[in-house]
């Protein structure tokens, strides 16, 4: 007789990330929700791949958010405590990639280091490389050897995993070592979504990066079907107020928008 349900085991990368939910829950996020015209991007984005330039959406984006974040450099800030922030002069982006594990795909985490200082085609090719990867069973974090005490985190139950997460952002050198000061997750290419998804962080910034979709949109008094990019940015209110949020995100707006 046939079970009437299906036992599915979780993907051991998916603790840490019921982990970082529960402790990011704690923090004080202000999260915006973010429309951007990357139609001139997109369009000079093809020109560039046509030419022979291996480059992808996702990296020239990863680009522009650390060319952002150098100039503002509070936004990815870590709190050391109600006194003062520790401000990391390198810009290293934790993603997400899908590797194969078995018979179903996991995401496991890739940190980017020094970002703001990498081209566009050194970040897409660093990413293809991890992407084709194999992956062990040793592995917690992408190009980078798990230490003893990494891979006993997941041996241990769900209060002292949170003890650890919990010490881990009191020390923000380590957190900084560990998963850098900023995060990009992505559900754009999974399919075509109009709207903005509130994920959650223990990062000091967080970008959720949704599916591009076309829209109508007012261009010099005409109204023009244009390719829009969803985004939510959460800023750690604890790090940085209002205005400088304000001043951070007219930025990105620009260099993604016009910054060509």
């Amino acid at each position: 007789m046939k079970k009437p349900y299906q036992l599915h085991t979780i993907p051991r990368t998916r603790i840490a990330t019921f982990d970082i939910y529960a402790v990011g829950m704690q923090k004080h996020h202000v999260p915006a929700l973010l429309e951007f015209d990357v139609t001139d991007s997109r369009k000079k984005i093809r020109e560039l791949r046509r030419s022979g330039e291996k480059i992808s959406f996702n990296a020239w984006l990863l680009k522009v958010i650390g060319k952002t974040l150098e100039l503002h450099p509070v936004v990815s800030s870590y709190l050391k405590n109600k006194k003062s922030l520790i401000t990391f002069n390198d810009i290293n982006i934790s993603i997400m990639v899908e590797k194969d594990d078995g018979d179903k795909k996991v995401p496991i985490p890739l940190v980017l280091e020094k970002v703001n200082e990498k081209s566009i085609t050194e970040i897409t090719t660093e990413i293809e490389k991890a992407r084709q990867l194999e992956l062990s069973k040793e592995d917690i974090v992408l190009n980078r050897k798990s230490q003893r005490y990494e891979r006993i985190y997941y041996r241990l139950p769900e209060s002292l995993r949170r003890v650890f997460w919990r010490y881990l952002l009191r020390h923000p050198h380590s957190a900084y070592r560990m998963m850098g000061n900023a995060v990009v997750t992505s559900l754009g290419p999974v399919g075509r979504i109009n709207g903005w998804f509130i994920h959650n962080t223990v990062h000091p910034v967080s970008f959720g990066v949704g599916s591009v979709i076309k829209k109508p949109v007012v261009v010099n008094d005409e109204i023009k079907i244009r390719e829009i990019l969803n985004m939510t940015v959460l800023f750690d209110h604890d790090v940085i107020d209002g205005a400088p949020m304000v001043r951070f995100v007219n930025d990105l707006t620009k260099f993604i928008e016009k910054d060509n």
